[in-house]
Order: C-alpha cells, then sequence, then structure tokens
C-alpha cells in the first residue's frame, strides 16, 4: 500500500469522525428547539460521512485495501449558542489542513490520478470554511436571546442555496450510490 493509500484510510475514520461531531451538534440544538440549526447540522453529517464513502470508493477503483475504523466519541456538550459553530468551524480548519497534506502526498509520490481527485475535495473545504464562518458570525451577532434570527439566516440560505454543494457535477462517487 502506498504512503498516499494509507493516508486516505487515515482520512476515512477523520471524516466518519467528523460526521459524529455534526450529529452531536445537530442533537443539541435539536434538544434547545432549534430546528434550523439541527437541521444544517444533520446535512453536514451526512456530507461528510458521503466524504468518506467517497474515499473508501477511491480506494476500491484503485484496487487498495480498504480499512473502516472505528473513531472517538464527539464532544456533545456545550456551554453558548456560538461554541458548537466554533467547534464546526475548527474542525473544517483541521480537515482543509488534512487534505491539504493528501494532495501534497498524491503528488510527491507521483499519484497524478490521486492528486487530481483529491482537487475536489480542496474546493469543497473552501465552500465549508467560508459557510461555518459566516454561521458562527451571524450565531455570534444574534447572542443568545435572538437565536431565532439565526433560524431565519439558515431557512434562507439554505432555500437560496437549493441543495447541497455535493450534488453538483465533478463530485466524486461514493461507496454505496446515491445513499
Amino acid at each position: 500500500m502506498s504512503r498516499f493509500s494509507d493516508a486516505l484510510n487515515e482520512q476515512v475514520a477523520n471524516e466518519f469522525a467528523a460526521s459524529q461531531q455534526y450529529v452531536a451538534i445537530a442533537v443539541h440544538y435539536d434538544a434547545e428547539t432549534l430546528p434550523q440549526l439541527a437541521d444544517h447540522f444533520y446535512r453536514q453529517a451526512v456530507e461528510e460521512r458521503n466524504h468518506a464513502l467517497m474515499l473508501v470508493q477511491y480506494l476500491l477503483d484503485a484496487g487498495e485495501a480498504v480499512v473502516i475504523p472505528g473513531v472517538e466519541a464527539p464532544r456533545t456538550s456545550f456551554s453558548g449558542a456560538a461554541e458548537p459553530v466554533a467547534l464546526a468551524l475548527a474542525q473544517e480548519k483541521r480537515v482543509t489542513g488534512q487534505i491539504t497534506d493528501l494532495a501534497r502526498i498524491a503528488r510527491e509520490e507521483g499519484n497524478l490520478v490521486g492528486e487530481q481527485f483529491m482537487g475536489w475535495f480542496l474546493r469543497e473545504q473552501l465552500e465549508e470554511e467560508s459557510s461555518m464562518a459566516a454561521l458562527l458570525r451571524t450565531v455570534e451577532r444574534a447572542s443568545e436571546s435572538n437565536l431565532l434570527l439565526v433560524e431565519d439566516y439558515l431557512a434562507r440560505t439554505s432555500a437560496a442555496e437549493g441543495g447541497s454543494a455535493e450534488a453538483g457535477a465533478g463530485a466524486p462517487q461514493a461507496a454505496g450510490g446515491a445513499l
């Protein structure tokens, strides 16, 4: 197995862990009766899970071994409305670094297909960091007493986006097809 394949298997774990953390954040907001925030993070959880499955499909297509890892339990308690979003933004920044490292490893190994594959994820991470930073600024401005304004913001931006960016052309196929 190449260093790139080993690192991709590690990233599968990172993506599943990110998915679990987003479920935990969604549940937190669900328990606070903030359905738009909860829905946003449930969708993010599915997106991260699908990223893991895209990596799995790449490994399968490349004839490499796939390791489905266990992940650490996510953080489930938060103080304040902004803390879960701040955690999510930090997570997205960490993932961007991981994806950048994967692209670098593919380049170092001369794996042009792997490097090109990682290009989609790099573009996705730019969008993820940007949208999470905007959400964090919105939550911080709204404060505890005005979180319903955040709910309105998410309702408006979700409708304007018309669905997930992952539905776009050029997204890698996830293992298991369109689940």
